[in-house]
């Protein structure tokens, strides 16, 4: 049964980063790619995570955490930018 539930969240995290890419590509302000990169950055770490559960290892789940600190960094970094023009003051 796990197996069937692993299936069908890959499914749906991979056409989740579908529409998330589309929504980069296709945006119509800078906001909205910005939201949308951050959300890839969630899905991919939500595989990571599936990854993780289907092979059975922890090695994974300490990936999916160093991605999740370099997706929060960069979307404030990010964020910063396009408020203020500059990251480092």
């Amino acid at each position: 049964m796990i197996a069937y539930a692993l299936f069908f969240a890959y499914g749906c995290f991979g056409l989740a980063l579908l529409f998330c890419l589309y929504r980069v590509v296709f945006a119509p302000g800078l906001s909205d790619r910005v939201l949308a990169l951050d959300t890839m950055a969630i899905n991919v770490i939500a595989l990571l995570t599936l990854f993780g559960i289907d092979k059975g290892t922890t090695m994974y789940f300490e990936a999916s955490l160093m991605f999740a600190m370099v997706g929060f960094i960069s979307t404030v970094a990010y964020a910063k930018f396009v408020l203020r023009g500059d990251i480092i003051e």
